[in-house]
């Protein structure tokens, strides 16, 4: 068991180092070419590897500058919301009339 959750460790671990290739302020995205609605999305969910990465490189962000307007912060709020605070919608509530 124990095995088995280091590997799955590094497995994420890897990808989330590979996939943080395309993360905001990264020079992707140009005013020419900005960040649209899927871009957004993908910025959401990697928002907290970018967080950690943009204290040790100035200009990396959580969000990117270079966006399409409304349709990159509906994607980028869709994922923020949904990949983190979804989390609370499965929790298991106690029984809130039992007492301690």
């Amino acid at each position: 068991m124990k095995k088995r959750l280091i590997v799955l460790c590094v497995m994420a671990v890897f990808l989330v180092v590979i996939l943080s290739g395309c993360i905001p302020g990264d020079g992707t995205n140009t005013p020419e070419k900005p960040a649209g609605f899927f871009w957004g999305i993908w910025h959401g969910w990697v928002a907290p590897v970018s967080l950690v990465i943009g204290i040790f490189k100035k200009n990396i962000r959580i969000y990117e500058v270079n966006n399409a307007g409304w349709w990159y912060d509906l994607g980028f709020y869709i994922a923020i919301i949904g990949g983190f605070g979804g989390f609370s919608l499965f929790r298991k509530k106690g029984n809130r009339n039992s007492k301690p």
